[in-house]
C-alpha cells in the first residue's frame, strides 16, 4: 500500500486529488497554471484506465475537451511545475525543469498506488526558458501509441490517459496542429531531480527528495540500516529490469538523458523513440543522436551511467567518511552489470523457449542475434515465427524467409533444437510459452508515422484508432490485422525519429 496517506478532498470532483509533492518546499517546484486554447476537441479518453484511477467517468467523458486541454482546473488540482536538472547526452545542464508540462496533481488508485496525472503541452511554465511550452499533434499520438503499448507488452511505463487537440496552431518548422496530452506516471521524479539540488549544493533538499521517493516508491527501505544506499540500490535494480525488458521487444529510448530515467523504474518521455525491424544493436533512430550515444546496444551501459550520477547526488548521505562513502557507491553500481545480464538473458532464455539455465545458453543466444544481423532478419517476426518452429520443424522455411540466405540459419537450429532436447516440455507447451513473451505486433514506425500523417494532415484518427486497437493485444495473432505484424516495405522505412519539442 501507498506510505504516503491520502488527505481528505472532494468526493464530487472529477479527480480525488491528493498533492503530495506540492506539499513539499517551494524549491521542488513553481506553481503555475495551465493556458487556455482555442478550440479544445477530445480524440481519445481511456476509459479503463480512468476507472483504475477512481475518477469520475461521466465528468471526464463530458467535460474531458475542457478539462484535458487545461482550460478547465478540476477542482483539487495544485498545478505546478516540477524543478530538475539533466546530461543532456553527457553534457550537463543546471536547470532543465518541466518547460511544458503542468502537474495537475496525484491521485491514489484502486490498488493503492499513487499517481502523478500530468499536462504535456499546456503552455508557458518558469522553466521553458524560449520554448512555447505547447506540443504539436504528432508527439502527442507518439506518446500516447508508444506508452499504451508498453504497457500492453508488459514493460513498466508512464500511461496515456487523454489526448486533446488545441484547435491552435504550434510552429517549428512548419505550422502544425496543436494537442494535449495527458500523462499517468508513478511519479515524474527523475535523476536529474537529485541533480537540480546537488548542484546548488543543497543537501538539505537532497535528502528531503530522497526520504519523499523513498517514502513514494521504496517504503520497505525506511527500516533499513542505509536508506540511501538501499534508495540507490533499489533504483538501479529496477532500471537494470527495465533495460532488459527493452532490449528483449527492440525498443530503442531514444533520449537516455538523466532527466528521461525515472526513479520509480517506468519507461518516460517517448520522444525520438522507436522499435527496431531489422536487428542492429547499433541501431539509432533520434535525428539528434549523431554518434551512436543511445544505439540499441548501449542502452544497458547508459543505465548505468546515468546511476553513476545518481549516485554522486546522494553519496553524502551514504557514510559520513568521504572514502568508504564513494566505495559504497562503486559497490552498488557495480551489482548492476550482473543484475541486469541476468535479467537479460532469462528472458532470452524465454523468447527462445528454454525452461531451465545451461552454460551455453548465452553463446546460442549470441549465435542467432549474429545471424540476424547479417542476415537483415526482422527482430519482432524472427522470434515470434520461431515459435511456430519449436512446434513444427515444417515451420522453419517461413522463419529462414525473415534471413537474406535463409540457408544460413539451418546450423543454428541444429543447435538449439539439441538444447531443447534436454528440456522436458512438450513442444506445443513451449510454443505457447514462447508466444506469452515474443509479440506479433508491435507499434512499427511507419505505422505510427502513417497514423500522425493522416491526423495531422487530415484530421483522420482512424488509423490511430487502429493502432491502438491491434497493439492493446500484442500477444495475440489477430489474423484480421495481419499486415500491421509486416515490417516495411521498401520506402516505407522510417530512417529518423524526432524529439516532441
Amino acid at each position: 500500500m501507498n506510505s504516503i496517506p491520502p488527505q481528505p478532498g472532494s468526493a464530487t470532483a472529477p479527480f480525488p486529488f491528493d498533492n503530495s509533492y506540492a506539499r513539499l518546499p517551494l524549491n521542488f517546484h513553481a506553481r503555475v497554471e495551465p493556458a487556455p486554447v482555442a478550440e479544445p476537441w477530445l480524440i481519445k479518453f481511456n476509459r479503463p484506465l480512468a476507472e483504475e484511477l477512481r475518477l469520475d467517468i461521466e465528468a471526464l467523458e463530458r467535460d474531458g475537451a475542457a478539462i484535458f486541454s487545461g482550460n478547465t482546473v478540476p477542482a483539487g488540482a495544485e498545478p505546478l511545475a516540477m524543478a530538475y536538472a539533466g546530461h543532456q547526452f553527457g553534457t550537463f545542464v543546471p536547470q532543465l525543469g518541466d518547460g511544458r508540462a503542468i502537474l495537475l496533481g496525484e491521485v491514489v488508485d484502486r490498488d493503492g498506488k499513487r499517481r502523478d496525472i500530468q499536462l504535456k503541452g499546456s503552455g508557458q511554465t518558469p522553466y521553458s526558458r524560449r520554448g512555447d511550452g505547447r506540443a504539436a499533434l504528432g508527439p502527442v499520438l507518439r506518446e500516447y501509441i508508444v506508452s499504451e503499448a508498453m504497457h500492453a507488452l508488459g514493460v513498466p511505463t508512464t500511461r496515456a490517459l487523454a489526448a486533446t487537440v488545441t484547435g491552435q496552431p504550434v510552429y517549428r518548422e512548419q505550422i502544425l496542429p496543436g494537442a494535449v496530452f495527458t500523462r499517468v506516471a508513478a511519479s515524474h521524479i527523475r535523476v536529474g531531480t537529485f541533480q537540480f539540488f546537488a548542484a546548488r549544493g543543497d543537501m538539505e533538499s537532497v535528502k528531503a527528495l530522497a526520504d519523499y521517493a523513498i517514502d513514494r516508491h521504496y517504503p520497505e527501505l525506511k527500516a533499513d540500516e542505509n536508506p540511501y544506499l538501499g534508495l540507490l540500490k533499489a533504483v538501479a535494480a529496477r532500471q537494470a529490469a527495465l533495460i532488459a525488458r527493452w532490449l528483449h521487444i527492440g525498443f530503442i529510448h531514444g533520449v537516455m538523458n538523466t532527466d528521461n530515467m525515472t526513479i520509480s523504474g517506468e519507461t518516460i518521455d517517448f520522444g525520438p523513440c522507436a522499435f527496431m525491424d531489422a536487428y542492429d544493436p547499433k541501431k539509432v533512430f533520434s535525428s539528434i543522436d549523431q554518434f551512436g550515444r543511445y544505439a540499441y546496444a548501449n542502452q544497458p551501459a547508459i543505465g548505468q551511467w546515468n546511476l553513476a550520477r545518481l549516485a554522486e547526488t546522494l553519496v553524502t548521505l551514504f557514510d559520513p567518511t568521504a572514502d568508504v562513502a564513494v566505495n559504497l557507491a562503486n559497490d552498488a553500481l557495480g551489482e548492476y552489470g550482473a543484475i541486469f545480464q541476468n535479467h537479460w538473458l532469462d528472458g532470452m532464455r524465454r523468447k527462445l523457449g528454454l525452461s531451465t539455465a545451461e552454460d551455453g545458453d548465452l553463446e546460442l543466444v549470441q549465435a542467432l542475434l549474429a545471424l540476424m544481423h547479417k542476415g537483415g532478419a526482422d527482430f519482432t517476426l524472427t522470434f515470434r515465427r520461431l515459435a511456430a518452429s519449436a512446434e513444427d520443424a515444417g515451420a522453419d522455411a517461413e522463419l529462414a524467409k525473415l534471413f537474406q540466405t535463409p540457408e544460413s540459419l539451418s546450423p543454428w537450429l541444429a543447435d538449439w533444437r539439441r538444447r531443447l532436447e534436454r528440456e522436458a516440455r512438450r513442444p506445443v507447451e513451449r510454443a505457447a510459452a514462447m508466444r506469452a513473451v515474443n509479440p506479433a505486433f508491435i507499434p512499427r514506425n511507419h505505422r505510427i508515422e502513417q497514423a500522425i500523417e493522416a491526423a495531422t494532415e487530415n484530421a483522420d484518427f482512424s488509423l490511430f484508432e487502429a493502432l491502438l486497437e491491434v497493439t492493446s493485444k500484442p500477444y495475440e495473432d489477430q489474423p484480421g490485422h495481419a499486415a500491421f505484424a509486416e515490417p516495411p516495405q521498401p520506402g516505407e522505412e522510417v530512417l529518423q525519429t524526432f524529439c516532441g519539442t
